[in-house]
């Protein structure tokens, strides 16, 4: 038996000490925050890059930024000037960013939503509700490129940013020699705060690729992300904030499609389509959005990859609909135990290319804010229609959840779900009888000492009209950080009857504690920025098998002062299969023998990967495996390249290889995913994206080619063409490449004010 229960005793001590520890500091006060006043203006504000109005001359300077990486007890080398103002309407933020060397600035493309390390850019971190945990972010690049997200959990990890969000705001910019000034005008009714308001917190930060330094204002250290919202200024106004009015957008689209299966031998399908969101401002804080018949065709569709895995996938959703705050609904939970997963919402797979495709939606409404700064609530219902291909009944959805702030920015929340089936020829709808599936849960979220010690406890329960037994799921997580020690504790204890329905519970009935460290050292060099050792454990056993899987991982990173990065893994696994398993994970219908259920392996495999210097025009990443697999052996590379032609787009090669060898009569196979990308953007306005996906583990050919002209803020014109092939080599050197589906889609929104 490779684990003695002696060794989880051990942990599970070691766990309780470190969550009393938390507890006990837990309460210390936070260290004070730097504060300015921001005056209003009378004067108008022209967005041309030239900061000549007297708004900006009037305005408080804020140029005492320090470096943020690659170290964090220096001062900037490049000096920044930020300047804010407000009127009735906006708040404006100017940035004069000024070049100690010359040459040219990073910039990716002309797409709106870049992101990157090494990119030259100005950015503003905004938490109207002083919550230190959600909040908004904009950023503009010195070629006048715009990005804006929403931040949730603290921002937190980098995942705690998500920039699918869109919305409506202007700017400029212009390149000077020596320097480069950015404006930036946000409407009030763009963002979400509460009227009557006297102050809010705010982070200023600069990407400089020049000299190689992030820099910032206030002083955040560098092991966290730069818009931790743990880390900010207070801005304080100099008249309460008004009311800023009535604030209701329309956005209606219209589109036509043609389409054809060729699978099923049907006629080529023309259709129309025509529906819309509508978004109203219930108060300036909360926010209710409306969607008719909606289309998300132009949502570029997920990339394939190689799984090798036994369970599903998990895909991030990008559906503006469900994002703006998006956390109020999708972060209960773990990773692995989320009770809601909006993916499940107007989604589902296409059994003939193992793709998601849409599942039509009728109608949603989705309400969701802060009522005050200690109370956040959130409701979505939505009606999605029966899908014959799927075998998926036409059901209604419903979601609520409130939270309440707790301490400085911990929190307590509840949720409810539920999934019924809404009718049939013979039933009408009702609350009980059957096809339902509900959950309850609660979360604890904390936060104490300024993320020095994080982590959160939840408690879910599935309710059906079959009853279940162990329907419910458990788990806690401690994470301690500091600049050299960082120390996570995961437990999770899913039951063998919760499988919530709009969930994303890739496997239940186990129980898992998964805790992990590392040490971080900082040299004094100009090569390494730094270095450390760092251990993973997995364990998980359940009350039917016993203990099933282990994944011990030691490794060792390694941080450039170029921002490249590497690391070298050392993984030894334990699998139990509680069920026949192919580890090729070849498609059924190839009928592969598959290893016996109630099997059992250990095996050991090297990992190494490496990310190249960001900020030049080719980058690439790789990652190869070498060592045992189940009971063969497993080899494979992993890369993605990527070539700047700036600032008119990316080319881009990802690719991977794995070769698996198993023992008769278990099938060996060599798997190869080639996905070509041409990201082309001929203005800032108009962008072509390209990309090509073969996976030969599914014998797939995809083809995605997505058109976008931004002809007004927020209002766009697609087409969009898609195209999947089946192609396999045959015997005597023949290839078979036939077609499966093909669309094209024209699609037309517009943003209206009302």
């Amino acid at each position: 038996m490779p684990f003695s229960f002696v060794t989880l005793k051990l942990l599970y001590l070691f766990f309780v000490f470190f969550s009393l520890l938390a507890f006990k500091v837990g309460q210390l006060p936070a260290q004070s925050r730097p504060s300015f006043v921001i005056q209003k203006t009378e004067s108008p504000i022209v967005l041309d890059g030239v900061v000549d109005e007297a708004a900006w001359i009037n305005a408080s300077v804020i140029s005492d930024l320090q470096q943020q990486f690659p170290y964090d007890t220096l001062a900037a080398k490049a000096k920044t000037e930020f300047r804010l103002t407000y009127d009735d309407d906006f708040l404006y933020v100017s940035a004069i960013s000024y070049d100690n060397r010359a040459g040219d600035y990073v910039i990716s493309s002309l797409r709106r939503d870049y992101r990157g390390p090494g990119l030259d850019g100005v950015s503003v971190v905004i938490d109207p509700f002083q919550d230190l945990t959600n909040g908004f972010f904009f950023g503009l690049s010195p070629m006048g490129v715009q990005r804006e997200g929403l931040i949730s959990n603290g921002f937190l990890v980098s995942e705690d940013l998500d920039l699918s969000w869109d919305n409506k705001w202007f700017s400029g910019a212009r390149i000077y020699e020596g320097y480069w000034i950015a404006e930036i005008a946000i409407p009030f009714k763009t963002l979400r705060f509460k009227a009557g308001t006297k102050a809010w917190n705010i982070k200023l930060y600069r990407i400089d690729s020049k000299e190689n330094e992030r820099t910032i204002w206030p002083w955040t250290p560098r092991f966290f992300e730069p818009g931790n919202l743990n880390y900010t200024a207070e801005m304080v106004w100099d008249k309460p904030l008004q009311n800023p009015g009535s604030n209701i957008s329309i956005i209606p689209y219209a589109a036509a499609r043609t389409s054809q299966n060729f699978q099923t031998n049907e006629p080529q399908k023309e259709q129309a389509q025509f529906g819309g969101d509508a978004k109203m401002a219930i108060t300036p804080s909360l926010n209710l959005d409306l969607t008719v018949n909606p289309d998300f065709s132009q949502v570029e569709v997920d990339r394939q990859v190689t799984n090798l895995d036994r369970f599903e996938l998990f895909f991030p959703e990008r559906r503006q609909f469900f994002l703006e705050n998006a956390d109020l609904f999708a972060s209960y939970g773990h990773l692995r135990a989320r009770p809601f997963f909006s993916r499940r919402l107007g989604i589902t797979r296409d059994q003939t290319t193992g793709q998601n495709i849409q599942n039509k939606i009728y109608f949603g409404a989705r309400l969701s804010g802060n009522l005050n700064k200690l109370w956040r609530i959130g409701f979505l219902n939505m009606q999605t229609a029966a899908d014959a291909q799927a075998e998926t009944p036409s059901f209604n959805n419903t979601v609520a959840t409130l939270q309440r702030r707790v301490g400085t920015n911990s929190n307590v929340r509840a949720i409810l779900i539920n999934q019924q089936v809404f009718g049939n020829d013979t039933l009408p709808f009702r609350v009980a009888g059957y096809q339902y599936n509900r959950v309850a849960g609660l979360d604890y979220n904390y936060n104490f000492l300024n993320n020095k010690w994080t982590g959160n406890i939840f408690y879910h329960r599935q309710f059906t009209e079959h009853e279940q037994e162990a329907p419910f799921a458990h788990g806690y997580s401690l994470v301690y950080n500091t600049q050299a020690v960082n120390f996570n504790w995961f437990h999770q204890i899913i039951g063998g009857g919760y499988a919530p329905a709009l969930g994303y519970v890739p496997r239940n009935g186990y129980k898992r504690i998964s805790p992990s460290g590392g040490y971080t050292f900082y040299p004094q060099s100009k090569v390494i920025n730094n270095h450390g050792p760092m251990v993973d454990i997995a364990l998980t056993w359940d009350d039917v098998f016993g203990y099933t899987d282990h994944e011990y991982t030691a490794g060792y990173s390694v941080a450039f002062q170029n921002q490249a990065t590497l690391l070298l893994q050392v993984k030894d696994f334990y699998t139990y299969l509680f069920r026949n398993f192919d580890p090729t994970n070849s498609p059924a219908e190839e009928q592969a023998t598959k290893l016996p259920e109630g099997s059992d392996y250990q095996y050991t495999w090297m990992q190494a990967s490496f990310i190249s210097n960001p900020r030049k025009l080719l980058t690439y990443t790789v990652s190869g495996v070498a060592g045992e697999y189940f009971n063969g052996t497993r080899k494979s590379i992993t890369g993605l390249v990527n070539y700047r032609i700036q600032p008119y787009g990316v080319l881009s090669l990802d690719a991977s290889y794995n070769q698996i060898r198993l023992p008769a009569p278990y099938k060996s196979a060599d798997i190869y995913l080639l996905g070509p990308r041409f990201d082309l953007t001929v203005t800032r306005a108009v962008f072509f994206t390209t990309f090509f996906q073969y996976n030969s583990q599914y014998k797939n050919v995809n083809i995605n080619s997505r058109f976008q002209w931004r002809f007004k803020p927020v209002s766009d014109l697609f087409v969009v063409y898609t195209d999947n092939y089946y192609y396999s080599f045959e015997s005597a050197g023949t290839t078979n490449f036939t077609p499966k589906n093909r669309a094209l889609v024209l699609k037309i929104t517009y943003w209206f004010n009302v």
